[in-house]
């Protein structure tokens, strides 16, 4: 079994764990399957909106993606949900990345 198959079973049984749906989204990127991991990132957010690395991973999925304008929108959210949650460390590494790719 394959480690996205053992996170999708592990997700069946516990649907609503936001770290197994996070983990998912990486499998689904680490794989090149983009458009699978930002819908299941953007299933994250809609479930938890202070999921700050959700926001940080799709941006940068969407960047490689060349969805440039998407990836931004992203990051600017992820930098609001940072700032909201005191996470100054993931703030400052989305605002670098916001910068890099303007």
């Amino acid at each position: 079994m394959s480690r996205r198959e053992q996170l999708e079973e592990m997700l069946r049984a516990e649907p609503d764990d936001q770290f197994l749906q996070y983990a998912l989204a990486m499998e689904c990127a680490s794989a090149g399957d983009a458009p699978e991991a930002v819908e299941r990132l953007d299933r994250v957010i809609r479930r938890d909106p202070d999921y700050v690395a959700a926001y940080f991973q799709k941006g940068q999925i969407l960047a490689r993606e060349g969805r440039t304008a998407e990836a931004a929108d992203a990051l600017r959210t992820g930098i609001e949900a940072a700032r909201r949650t005191g996470n100054a460390h993931a703030e400052g590494e989305m605002a670098g990345f916001l910068e890099a790719i303007a």
